[in-house]
């Protein structure tokens, strides 16, 4: 059996184990690591929760048995890289949030571009932010809804250029009542005249081209979608984040090397 020293992380850990096992109470226990190292101080923030690096230095301890000072430097420093390493997390999703939010601002440039050899997908008045969390059945009743309304708009467009009695009329009941509301909207505001010519034209340019944009934005979703976390993703953006990351890794295997062979040269002395 190795000798440990009264001051060592070893006998922190027995203390543990011995206080858990007569108690049954880990908790009252668990901060005793952070007590015995300078490392511990420096390495968690004051935002940040010291009782769960607390149990990850602890469980480190638990795992590896420090015998000495050395021993029990290197597994604080193993603690202080895992953590640094959920940091690097934490910041790579913080710029993936803030490059998705600058994707979703640009619809007319994003969209078009997400099918560019598709037509009629124009991105106007599409908000992105809304696009992106809708569910497959959601995307689904969106293509019937905007097919629908698309098939009544050809309709009122065919009875105004055959024209006849009461083409205007006909034509407007024939359109679905967003479609109408929407007229009366610029009918009110004076863009186009409230007669067959007028209504001809705000099928031609405003209707039919929201319409087939609104089925074909459906019709091609998972591919906006795509485009829109690819451009979001905005890789340059992580790369002092990979390098630091593969420090990090590069540093934890060199502690962990470092205290296996510690172990193993432990281990033969006391075997001879």
């Amino acid at each position: 059996m190795p000798t440990t020293n009264p001051d060592s992380s070893i006998s922190i850990s027995q203390a543990t184990r011995e206080v858990t096992e007569a108690t049954g109470n880990y908790d009252t226990v668990r901060f005793n690591a952070m007590k015995h190292g300078i490392l511990t101080q420096l390495t968690v923030l004051p935002h940040e929760n010291q009782g769960e690096f607390a149990d990850l230095l602890a469980a480190l301890v638990e795992e590896h048995q420090p015998a000495g000072a050395t021993e029990a430097h290197l597994i604080e420093e193993l603690a202080s890289v895992i953590w640094r390493k959920r940091r690097v997390l934490l910041a790579e999703g913080a710029n993936l949030n803030r490059g998705l939010k600058s994707a979703t601002r640009d619809a007319e440039t994003l969209i078009p571009s997400s099918v560019p050899f598709e037509t009629g997908l124009s991105g106007k008045s599409t908000d992105l932010r809304e696009l992106l969390r809708l569910t497959s059945e959601e995307v689904s009743r969106r293509q019937k809804e905007a097919l629908h309304d698309l098939s009544a708009t050809r309709k009122a467009a065919t009875i105004l250029e055959r024209g006849g009695t009461n083409a205007y009329k006909r034509a407007l009941q024939t359109l679905l009542p967003d479609s109408r509301d929407w007229w009366q909207e610029y009918v009110e505001e004076e863009e186009y005249p409230p007669n067959n010519g007028g209504l001809s034209d705000f099928i031609r340019e405003q209707l039919e081209p929201m319409c087939v944009s609104i089925e074909k934005e459906a019709q091609h979703h998972s591919a906006i979608k795509a485009q829109i976390i690819g451009e979001g993703l905005q890789v340059h953006r992580l790369e002092k984040l990979n390098r630091y990351e593969t420090h990090l890794d590069r540093k934890f295997e060199r502690i962990l090397a470092m205290l296996v062979k510690l172990k193993e040269i432990r281990n033969r002395k006391y075997k001879t």
